[in-house]
């Protein structure tokens, strides 16, 4: 039986749509914030890594779309220089952890550092925007990390103020999930293959095939790609976006996404931001919860 991602790419979808409502509840919460427009690519600079769900979907979605030429060539060359610059920065912070250098200032480093992603094209467009991640979908809403809310540089959200904040926590922890199922459902032999953690560029450049996932025997063939490829993503519809919660209601949640507590907020809760990392205001904004939500 060949392996196939259909069904965990179907889950896959219906989680981006539930990200695609909450950014919108956001907006329409904050829509003097939220800034994001055609053409910004500030997000297409960041720094961050998928899972395993997200690599396979966006390989599938890049190999459907760009089968071969020119095209493909120069994007896999531009993933190939990202890559790299991607190793010499995380070899730095591990030098740099090696030298007693705190977890939290290596963080804030690579929080600073800029490279383009590979499917960001000479118009500043995304090349897959219907397939991108999830951390893509998000960059422009305040997102709770270990605790403290961020915010893009370029945003509308001021210093001070309390807003709706994505707990990104929670979020990881459903694709860390998925990706388990899916890693389970073909097969797997690799015990930590779901616990996997690559740039958008190593997602691009991967070949995956049975061997690279640990699928064993010789009916472990390609992935059906006519099933499996990502479809354009239509607007969510029917999903309805949950009313605001009161501030502060979900600051310590532990609520399961779809629960009665969660429907309350959404996933998303209010904390007050600070001010901007840098002085130019470029990056990410970082914050403290507000009241009850501190944390240590």
């Amino acid at each position: 039986m060949p392996v196939t991602f259909a069904p965990f790419f179907e889950k896959y979808r219906a989680l981006l749509a539930e990200v695609d409502a909450v950014f919108a509840k956001v907006g329409k919460a904050c829509p003097e914030a939220v800034t994001c427009a055609e053409g910004c690519s500030d997000c297409c600079h960041a720094l961050f890594d998928v899972s395993l769900v997200e690599a396979l979907y966006l390989n599938a979605a890049f190999n459907e779309r760009f089968p071969k030429g020119l095209p493909r060539e120069r994007i896999l060359d531009l993933a190939d220089a990202s890559d790299r610059a991607h190793y010499k920065l995380k070899r730095k912070a591990v030098k740099a952890g090696e030298k007693g250098v705190s977890t939290e200032t290596i963080l804030a480093d690579l929080a600073r550092e800029r490279i383009r992603c590979p499917l960001l094209g000479d118009d500043d467009r995304c090349l897959l925007y219907d397939c991108r991640p999830v951390t893509c979908r998000l960059y422009g809403v305040p997102m709770e990390i270990g605790g403290k809310a961020h915010s893009c540089g370029k945003s509308g959200f001021t210093p001070g103020g309390a807003y709706p904040t994505v707990k990104v926590e929670i979020l990881q922890d459903r694709l860390f999930a998925l990706s388990g199922e899916l890693a389970a459902g073909i097969g797997s032999t690799f015990p930590l293959l779901a616990d996997m953690l690559v740039p958008v560029s190593m997602a691009l450049l991967t070949e995956y095939t049975p061997e690279y996932l640990g699928v064993a025997g010789e009916d472990g063939a390609d992935a059906d790609a006519a099933a499996d490829a990502p479809r354009e993503m239509a607007p969510p519809a029917g999903l309805g976006l949950a009313p605001e919660a009161p501030a502060g209601d979900c600051s310590s949640c532990g609520e399961a996404p779809g629960s009665a507590a969660c429907a309350s907020c959404g996933g998303s809760t209010s904390w007050v931001l600070a001010g901007p990392d840098d002085a130019d205001g470029s990056g990410d904004q970082d914050a403290e919860p507000d009241g009850s939500g501190a944390r240590s």
